[in-house]
């Protein structure tokens, strides 16, 4: 069976000389996603960005296809080439069974055009809980936005990350859905915990960097380190940050850290902090928890940071104080949340656990 990822960022996750360029967490979902299908015997590739490597190379049994150059085109008229011609081209030599795609865009119209020409299969999963919402979609351009409801409409299956997902997209799209849950690469980082609060994300408004600062400001007791890196159209609010963050004499700005480099991070931190208005699952919450590290949080998918006492699901800045004041404060307690992690974890996050649904839909989509 071969599966093709169209997951345009994913080349700096696949491979390390690349990892200049900039990710988020779903390129690092797709990225282990491809990597456990290899072991279990699939042909894997995927279509990225052009980042100047040879068409067709390959990294851990990934072949990879170029589709465009991120800036590539004239503004309006690179929609159509480099951007639809590429994507179509790179999908064409992928040659695969079932084309995989994530995070809302148009990049999944396109895609569905191209299988629903070709006879090919394609499912998409959700990423955010604004993709389930129209009126909330994190896409810029009223066509992207028509396209990726095209895709979405005709795709052959749907995955989700949580409950509150599945239903949102049955009650906005009438669409059902599978929820499929989230892979994590284990810890290799032994070291000391050195690191009182670890707060890690792309620096845009949603994520309320600024409310991380605040922290800060209010704990200067505590060691707090961040790790951030530009986003586009955000680059006043990551020099904003950066400057802030400069004069706060217990904060480490890092700015944007490679995915093959935050092993340690993640290690050092007792806790983790998440201020974001809006996520999906976080990626970090399941990098933090692995390595037995708490997780203090506004936004908690489907209640189980409160459920399994994961760490605190906060519901202002002053709780949020209060609960990495309390783990911070108490060894004993933090010890309990962090088996507790480590229990979770091992408990919900095996690699065949996770898998299950994602092969049964593959098997079903081809016979």
């Amino acid at each position: 069976m071969k599966i093709c990822f169209l997951g345009m960022d994913n080349l700096p996750v696949l491979a390390p000389e690349y990892n200049r360029h900039g990710i988020g967490g779903e390129q690092v979902q797709q990225t282990l996603l491809a990597q456990a299908l290899v072991r279990r015997g699939f042909t894997v590739s995927m279509v990225v960005f052009d980042y100047g490597q040879q068409d067709g190379a390959s990294w851990r049994q990934v072949v990879t296809y170029k589709s465009f150059g991120q800036q590539a085109g004239l503004p309006v008229l690179r929609f159509v080439h480099p951007r639809w011609t590429g994507l179509w081209s790179a999908m064409r030599r992928a040659d695969a069974d079932i084309y995989y795609l994530s995070c809302a865009g148009m990049e999944l119209g396109l895609a569905a055009m191209f299988c629903l020409r070709h006879g090919r299969r394609f499912v998409f999963r959700v990423a955010h809980d604004h993709d389930c919402e129209p009126s909330r979609l994190l896409i810029k351009y009223w066509r992207d936005k028509k396209l990726y409801e095209y895709g979405l409409r005709r795709a052959h299956g749907i995955f989700v990350q949580t409950e509150q997902q599945q239903r949102a997209l049955l009650a906005n799209y009438r669409l059902p859905s599978r929820i499929a849950g989230m892979l994590v690469e284990r810890p290799a980082y032994r070291g000391a915990r050195t690191v009182d609060v670890l707060w890690v994300n792309n620096l845009r408004q949603f994520k309320r960097p600024d409310l991380a600062l605040e922290l800060a400001r209010r704990m200067p007791h505590l060691s707090f380190h961040m790790v951030g890196g530009r986003q586009g159209g955000f680059d006043a609010l990551y020099d904003d940050i950066a400057r802030q963050a400069s004069q706060i004499p217990n904060l480490t700005f890092h700015g944007r850290v490679p995915y093959h480099d935050m092993d340690a991070h993640y290690g050092r931190a007792r806790v983790f902090v998440n201020t974001s208005d809006s996520e999906g699952f976080p990626n970090s919450y399941l990098q933090a928890w692995v390595r037995g590290t708490p997780v203090v949080a506004f936004f908690d998918p489907d209640g189980v940071i409160k459920r399994r006492q994961l760490g605190f699901a906060a519901a202002s800045l002053e709780d949020m104080q209060q609960h990495i004041a309390m783990l911070t404060g108490d060894d004993a307690l933090w010890s309990a949340a962090s088996a507790r992690c480590r229990r979770y974890m091992a408990e919900r996050h095996g690699e065949e656990r996770i898998l299950a649904p994602y092969l049964s839909t593959f098997v079903e989509l081809l016979t």
